[in-house]
């Protein structure tokens, strides 16, 4: 990294010493330590330095060593600004010191475990010196890589995503990670390891999660992470969850069904907790259309469908999961709103299936997707209807649209139109300006979230039935929806106070 200080300054190394094992020190670790005039590490209050006793072989008795104290470490201080006020002005102090001996032209070298710019201390010096002086970064074997070697078990393989985590992240946050993810490491355990066994149970991962203490250290330790014992736990240990791929098979005496919605669109429409109910189900079961909405795993089979057949879908599922398959049926936008939700319900209600777990989890509708883009339409009241006839007749529809609008509810309009329902909308049009003004706002969305997404706001009036189509939603105002034309196009919502109030 080049700078423009003067030609006399000495330059900085940061030098990765990988995870424990002396010999796993990269040949240009040693070389810069050889090159440096002065060595620096941090340690805690206690004197000891993992960093300096992994390099001791190569710390030659004219180097200077510049020991960085941490004044605290996990406990409190009276520090006129707490914990980070005293780390702050540790760094600063310790950034200080080795400015001194760059500005008088000594090369220095910090040296860190792992990598130096991983979760490492280094970093902070990295962050305070690299633009003032000439900066050289020896990347090490991290305790990820260590822990997976020591394991022996593949970490993440094909398309498997891999997440680091620090298990100092609150406990629904990490349980949201770890179900949303293939594969895991959890950082710095010690104090957290009860938050981090918790979080991988909600999570529905404990049987899955590896335990690896100090890896490639003397005292390593490796093993199920349920087995161990939370008072028995140090610092330098990891949480794993390893590849999926290939795991041994789970034998259950009984499966579930999870009736998962995967949103109006594609993966961004997730929520953490459908995302690992998908990548943990042995089976998936759904409308061809949005089974193609999840990523194809190893080991997980397919099970698709034509549309029509819900409750045969819903069947084959159950039948499933008596067999002790886990599955996820998939559902588009939330299952429970005009979904599969009701279907895998009423057949699970019957004798046979009485004892299949069967768990609903919710998506973001396509109404909810559709007032997002819009501005805010569903801010009051409203109502949700389906203007398809397949399951009801149309005086049914009728009749609740002329209720709601009646009410002066904001009406969300699901399915309103397909290939062979042609009319149904240009009927709501009719019933509709009957009961709200020829200016009422009306949000005509269309693949909302995918390729094809639009999103117009256009008068009641001139809602054209030919626009409408079964990918599109609609959504009619109430008397008091507002549509404005703003910098980038016109947004419509609806006051959550009511007039009268």
């Amino acid at each position: 990294m080049s700078t423009d200080t003067e030609q006399s300054a000495g330059k900085l190394y940061g030098v990765g010493l990988g995870p424990g094992d002396p010999s796993l020190m990269t040949l240009r670790a040693v070389a810069a330590i050889a090159a440096a005039d002065v060595v620096a590490y941090h340690s805690a209050r206690h004197g000891r330095s993992i960093a300096r006793s992994i390099a001791a072989a190569h710390i030659r008795a004219d180097h200077v060593e510049e020991q960085l104290v941490y004044p605290v470490t996990t406990e409190s201080t009276d520090h006129p600004g707490g914990y980070r006020g005293a780390i702050d002005d540790f760094y600063e102090e310790a950034a200080a010191r080795l400015a001194a001996h760059l500005d008088a032209g000594r090369t220095v070298a910090v040296l860190a475990e792992g990598d130096p710019l991983f979760y490492g201390s280094y970093q902070h010096m990295h962050k305070r010196l690299a633009h003032r002086y000439e900066t050289e970064v020896v990347p090490g074997v991290t305790s990820v890589s260590a822990a997976a070697a020591r394991l022996g078990e593949p970490l993440v393989e094909a398309e498997e995503v891999l997440t680091i985590l620090p298990g100092t992240l609150p406990e629904e946050e990490l349980a949201a990670r770890l179900a949303a993810t293939d594969s895991a490491v959890v950082m710095k355990l010690g104090r957290t390891f009860s938050k981090v066994r918790a979080a991988l149970e909600g999570a529905g991962r404990l049987d899955e999660a590896r335990y690896v203490e100090r890896a490639t250290m003397p005292g390593e330790r490796t093993g199920r992470l349920a087995d161990v014992d939370p008072d028995s736990v140090p610092y330098f240990s990891v949480a794993v969850l390893p590849s999926r791929i290939d795991a041994e098979p789970v034998v259950r005496e009984a499966g579930e069904v999870v009736v998962v919605g995967t949103g109006p669109a594609g993966p961004l429409w997730l929520t953490p907790e459908t995302r690992g109910a998908l990548a943990a189900a042995d089976d998936l079961v759904g409308y061809t259309t949005y089974l193609d909405r999840v990523p194809v795993r190893p080991g997980q089979s397919r099970h698709g469908s034509d549309n029509r057949v819900e409750s045969e879908r819903a069947e084959f599922a159950l039948d499933l999961a008596r067999r002790g398959r886990r599955v996820a049926v998939v559902s588009g936008g939330d299952p429970g709103v005009f979904a599969m939700a009701t279907a895998v319900l009423e057949v699970a209600s019957q004798e046979e299936y009485a004892d299949v777990p069967v768990r609903v989890l919710p998506g973001v509708t396509a109404a909810n997707a559709a007032a997002a883009k819009a501005g805010a339409p569903l801010g009051h009241d409203y109502a949700t209807v389906s203007l398809s006839d397949r399951l009801k007749p149309w005086e049914v529809i009728a009749e609740r649209l002329r209720a709601a609008a009646a009410a002066d509810l904001v009406l969300a309009l699901y399915n309103p139109g397909s290939r062979s329902r042609t009319w149904q909308v240009g009927k709501a049009r009719e019933l509709l300006l009957g009961l709200r003004a020829p200016d009422t706002p009306v949000v005509v969305a269309r693949d909302v979230g995918g390729a094809q997404e639009s999103v117009r706001v256009v008068r009641l009036a001139d809602l054209d039935p030919a626009e409408v189509d079964m990918r599109t939603l609609l959504i009619v105002g109430s008397s008091q929806t507002v549509a404005v034309r703003r910098a980038g196009g016109e947004v419509a919502w609806t006051p959550r106070r009511y007039p009268e109030a």
